[in-house]
């Protein structure tokens, strides 16, 4: 799933069940994020069920302008022995640009006698942050996203609010509203639950008439005990140090002065930072200590943000800048200066070329990478940059904030972690993006054409195994070059049109206890990795161009969930 060019993965798909309690409860599994199973994971060879969950996703499809893509992020199904809980979609869809016309909500289900069978439904008040013409504001639709916790599920809602759902019955225990009923008022991203049940989730209010224009009116973290007693804090208490409101930020070179930088000495112009706030599809982790970590960037330029750590007890413990952190810019990971797709003539080895600075690690709405915690205390987080063909970079900071290096593809993805040895390994998808400039959407400045301009660094896409430095470990490359399709008849019609293979299209795979990892790709394929980068075995579903980019989860027998197109199934090799 590129930025710029929007390509998106979204059916669910389920590989089996067993009993268990809480086998998959939030994003990423665990409250640190982790994305590991205990489990040892099943062939993918047999679909056992098929659930729809987004009854939207054709109008979806062609509302971005006819141009086909599935801009929605989904939730990660949750686990609870043989019961699944997912959310599903009812009401009207209309437009891209009023997506608050649909209704929410999640529903159980149970797995028996071979079928996923339908328990209960709970409809939420629950509404996505607004949609934005803006560059700083979401073009995908927002993740909905509640987490389990004990015989209860927290399901965001209206107004800054969640509710305490029983899993028995489907029923509201509790609506709890730190903020009464203002419309303007956003529970946003998916919600995590720690160690001692307490429920922590991120809350923004907007100016009504603009909201992307204007400066946000609060944005706030809240943390709910299992008791119900609510705690909250501003974010701006949470951000010391960080640029206010009115100060100014760093900005960018106009289009007309391309190739950038239009001098070796230039100075980019600043702009208006904004209130900083959190990310409507980031999941804060929380480290085993109750150490709170999320994303934070200022509302009206996403060039200024940071990783913040947060005391138990909602007061500031550090934020680390995520700002010039980089120096593989220009001639580095862009093609050589001067020529086609590489800065202009002269320019400063390293820098960003839209800044002629040291690369900044960007956050978006749009993107659901959330931080790890890893089993060292560092914290592993995904940002984008966009002079890498929009690749974003990994970055990793130690318990106390330092910086420690990066990895040179960070975007939209949620890392797992797999333990082995004494030590670690990060899984991740890696894809090499083509069909979008090299840092820029000028096509004659930048040609689109990645593996002509650039045959050192063609488009690729890889499933990439680390060590904790982030020093490649394995690879392995999705190479199939066909586009198939299953026709109603059960039978699959293929042609041959992707020469350079298909990208990984999951924002968080599963790792199951041996290292084995279960990811999905836009051909339409689960694909099943050993440790070493040897392909054990793949499950063709239907293809999935242009589909959201969809999370995975693992049963404690080891089947998969998997998701693409707005569908539920369930697949693995034993019912």
């Amino acid at each position: 799933m590129k930025r710029s060019v929007t390509l998106l993965c979204g059916v669910l798909l389920v590989y089996g069940l067993a009993a268990q309690a809480d086998e998959w409860p939030q994003w990423g599994q665990n409250a640190r994020h982790t994305g590991t199973s205990s489990a040892v994971g099943q062939r993918a060879r047999q679909i056992f069920a098929d659930v729809v969950y987004d009854p939207f996703v054709d109008i979806e499809k062609n509302a971005d302008n006819g141009a086909g893509d599935l801009l929605v992020h989904y939730q990660a199904p949750l686990i609870d022995g043989n019961d699944v809980y997912m959310m599903f979609k009812t009401g009207t869809y209309t437009n891209i640009t009023t997506w608050e016309t649909q209704t929410w909500g999640e529903k159980k289900y149970h797995w028996g006698n071979g079928q996923l069978s339908e328990v209960w439904s709970f409809t939420s008040d629950w509404k996505p942050i607004p949609y934005s013409f803006a560059p700083d504001g979401p073009v995908w639709e927002p993740v909905f996203h509640p987490a389990a916790s004990g015989s209860v599920l927290y399901v965001p809602g209206a107004a800054g609010s969640i509710y305490k759902v029983s899993k028995s019955t489907g029923a509201a225990l509790a609506h709890i509203q730190p903020f009464g009923s203002d419309p303007d008022t956003f529970t946003i991203g998916p919600l995590t639950v720690d160690l001692s049940g307490n429920v922590v989730y991120q809350v923004v209010k907007f100016d009504h008439a603009d909201p992307y224009g204007n400066d946000v009116v609060g944005a706030w973290l809240v943390k709910v005990s299992s008791g119900g007693s609510v705690q909250t804090a501003t974010w701006a208490s949470l951000t010391p140090g960080a640029p206010r409101a009115n100060d100014r930020c760093q900005g960018t070179f106009s289009t007309n002065q391309l190739p950038f930088p239009p001098r070796p000495d230039a100075k980019a112009p600043t702009v208006p930072c904004g209130s900083q706030r959190p990310l409507s599809g980031l999941a804060p982790a929380v480290a085993d200590d109750g150490t709170i970590y999320v994303g934070s960037v200022a509302h009206l330029t996403e060039r200024t943000s940071f990783l913040v750590a947060v005391n138990p007890n909602l007061t500031p413990k550090w934020l680390s800048p995520l700002m010039e952190r980089l120096n593989d810019g220009c001639n580095v990971t862009v093609p050589p200066n001067g020529t086609p797709g590489g800065c202009r003539t002269g320019a400063h080895t390293g820098v960003d070329p839209a800044t002629n600075r040291p690369g900044n690690g960007r956050l978006y709405d749009d993107s659901t990478a959330s931080p790890i915690v890893a089993p060292d205390g560092s914290i592993i987080f995904g940002v984008f940059t966009r002079y890498n063909f929009d690749q974003g970079h990994l970055e990793r900071f130690s318990s106390s904030g330092q910086f420690l290096g990066a990895f040179l593809f960070g975007w939209d993805t949620t890392p797992s972690i797999w333990s082995h040895d004494g030590t670690f390994s990060i899984v991740l998808k890696e894809n090499h993006y083509s069909g979008l400039g090299s840092y820029c959407n000028d096509d004659v400045i930048c040609p689109p054409d990645r593996t002509a301009t650039y045959p050192n660094d063609p488009e690729a896409y890889f499933l990439t195994q680390l060590s904790p430095n982030m020093n490649v470990q394995w690879r392995w490359q999705n190479t199939n070059q066909l586009s198939c399709t299953r026709q109603p008849n059960g039978s699959v019609t293929c042609v041959s049109d992707h020469p350079q293979g298909f990208e990984f299209c999951v924002n968080a795979a599963v790792v199951d206890r041996n290292g084995v990892t279960y990811v999905n790709s836009e051909d339409g394929n689960v694909y099943v990795v050993r440790q070493g980068g040897t392909l054990r075995e793949s499950l063709f579903l239907d293809l999935a161009i242009g589909a959201a980019y969809t999370p995975v989860s693992m049963f404690a027998d080891g089947k998969l969930l998997t998701q693409n197109d707005g569908h539920l199934f369930v697949v693995g090799d034993d019912d």
